[in-house]
């Protein structure tokens, strides 16, 4: 099924902005849609001839569907959609006309326009319809909530046509869709409460208010409710912005061990500020799972803290193990585990400043390949070079990875570009002596090249059988820890080419 963006950018010439505002209006229609008991149906003009096509559709929670089958994508004219065309045209919510029947099910239509507010204030043109669509088939005598429910949805419906609703979204805060299954509380003009759902009631009693919400000026039991006086005092600050018709954002109170989030909504049809509309939540398990997984992150990083600090003393040891040493060769392979200790110490450090335990792999590389060309016994000037991107990587797979990376690369840069004395034919003047390593991800595969301009695989090289004590360990973490599979071959460009193909089903 297409997006919104895909069929309003296929089929209309809706401009960006037009388009942004018509995924506000679905990001919070299914509070509209569950006080008005009704469907909702997105409908954008397609031509001059009266055609529209439904781009959104959200079913209400509290009540029936007039809709079985879903709506998006269709395209539909003539007097099926003259209640649409009237509303469009004439920029008024439509609300005439005898019931209409789907199959079995009864259905009351209305349309309201939607218009995007133009920066200046003024009203802009209409520039899509919502087709407000209720199953008459359960019809009955509404309750109170339910009056005050359809009585809020008619002036949200209001503020849709006057361009004032949704409120604009504010940096930072989450997408998440108010619900009429949240604490639902209607203010007058000045600040009292003239209803409260049944939900609102207990949100209010697990933060120390017991008595009956209505009559009560809620800026001031705000205020009186929370325990730091701060955001007591920010809460009660965004009730009274949004009866001045503004937005606030998203506030919480904290009082007596419970966490209540609050957003309130303007209430201005027509431009007029009648009230405002405030949703509340109890969040207190979800602040407690919050608090949870914050210290679980904290304690997992300051693990891998202490982990990188232990790798790099083992390092520090084996460095000056390494300066004690008289034999050439045993010091050269203590050198050569400090690299190895060191490359894995750098996951860890990224871990230790990271929340998950994922690790951006490119600046680990790019580090990998510095320290490579620094350390690598050779006179040669190598220059390291990355292309492509490895991305995000879990830390098991980073781990193994930049071990094969480091053995690869120091291998590349020693045995590719000898000593001069070991050189043989020297290489001409415009040699720049080069490593490349590319990545590439393609359907949870990541394949790696690590390629150098040197000289090539010496004669008779078998891979699977020879090779240093690198080489071996890095057969055995790429077809071993990484489940891969590895290939050194000569290059097209004479030097040498490893290739690694890995799969990321573990991401």
């Amino acid at each position: 099924m297409s997006t919104l963006r895909d069929l309003a950018d296929e089929h209309t010439q809706l401009r960006p902005a037009d388009i942004d505002h018509l995924h506000r209006i679905a990001g919070d229609w299914q509070l509209l849609s569950d006080m008005s008991f009704a469907d909702l149906l997105l409908w954008v003009p397609v031509g001059e001839d009266g055609t529209f096509l439904c781009v959104a559709q959200v079913r209400p929670t509290t009540a029936p569907t007039a809709y079985q089958h879903d709506q998006v994508g269709r395209i539909t004219g003539g007097p099926e959609v003259d209640h649409l065309e009237v509303a469009y045209r004439r920029g008024r919510i439509w609300r005439e006309g005898d019931p209409v029947w789907y199959g079995d099910v009864p259905a009351r239509h209305e349309a309201i326009p939607v218009r995007l507010r133009a920066a200046d204030g003024e009203q802009a043109e209409v520039i899509a319809v919502v087709g407000r669509d209720t199953n008459l088939s359960t019809a009955r005598t509404p309750s109170q909530l339910e009056l005050n429910y359809l009585t809020t949805a008619d002036d949200l419906a209001q503020m849709l046509a006057d361009g004032t609703f949704p409120p604009p979204r504010h940096p930072g805060e989450t997408t998440s869709a108010p619900r009429v299954g949240d604490g639902l509380v209607r203010l007058d003009a000045g600040g009292r409460v003239t209803y409260s759902s049944p939900n609102a009631q207990s949100a209010y009693r697990r933060v120390g208010y017991a008595s009956d919400l209505v009559g009560e000026d809620l800026t001031a039991l705000h205020r009186r409710l929370a325990d730091d006086p701060l955001e007591g005092t920010d809460a009660a600050n965004a009730v009274l912005a949004a009866l001045r018709g503004e937005a606030p954002p998203r506030r919480e109170i904290n009082a007596r061990g419970a966490t209540m989030l609050t957003r309130a909504l303007p209430l201005i049809p027509a431009g007029v500020p009648i009230g405002a509309l405030v949703l509340v939540r109890d969040v207190t398990e979800v602040r407690r799972r919050d608090r949870a997984l914050m210290t679980k992150d904290a304690t997992i990083r300051e693990i891998h803290h202490r982990v990188k600090n232990n790798l790099q003393t083992v390092a520090a040891l084996l460095r000056l193990q390494a300066r004690r040493v008289a034999m050439p060769e045993a010091r050269i392979a203590l050198e050569e585990s400090v690299r190895r200790v060191a490359s894995i110490a750098l996951v860890h450090e990224t871990l230790s400043m990271s929340n998950d335990e994922v690790v951006e792999f490119d600046g680990i590389v790019d580090r990998v390949a510095s320290a490579a060309t620094e350390v690598a016994a050779t006179e040669t000037t190598v220059r390291m070079r990355r292309q492509g991107s490895f991305g995000v990587l879990p830390a098991e797979l980073a781990t193994s990875l930049v071990m094969v990376l480091n053995e690869l690369l120091l291998n590349a840069v020693e045995h590719g570009f000898p000593a001069d004395e070991e050189a043989g034919e020297q290489p001409g003047a415009g040699f720049s002596p080069e490593v490349v390593v590319s990545a590439h991800r393609f359907r949870k595969i990541l394949h790696v090249s690590v390629i150098d301009n040197g000289g090539g695989l010496p004669p008779g090289f078998d891979a699977e059988r020879g090779g240093s004590l690198g080489l071996q360990i890095v057969r055995a973490l790429v077809t071993g820890e990484l489940r891969g599979t590895i290939e050194l071959r000569t290059s097209a460009g004479g030097g040498t080419e490893a290739l690694l193909v890995l799969p990321l089903n573990r991401l």
